[in-house]
């Protein structure tokens, strides 16, 4: 399983439930998830993104984020 981080500072997972334990990890709260139907997320503020980075979340480029995203779409959706 992997965390991911662009630049533009967004956060992503291969599951759901690993991205929210990455985020609690790093000090997010559960009510900044976006649940957006084009990939769920967490915006990174300030110091999070390199925070991330230290705690080993993969840094991306934005133009591959959109791809991590829909993957976990489908893989979320492939478990209901």
């Amino acid at each position: 399983m992997t965390v991911y981080v662009d630049h533009m500072g967004h956060m992503v997972a291969d599951t759901e439930e690993e991205l929210h334990a990455f985020a609690e990890r790093i000090g997010l709260r559960r009510s900044w998830f976006q649940d957006k139907p084009s990939g769920a997320h967490y915006d990174l503020m300030g110091h999070k993104h390199a925070l991330a980075v230290e705690y080993g979340a993969q840094e991306i480029s934005w133009r591959e984020m959109p791809e991590k995203a829909k993957v976990m779409v489908r893989l979320e959706a492939a478990h209901d």
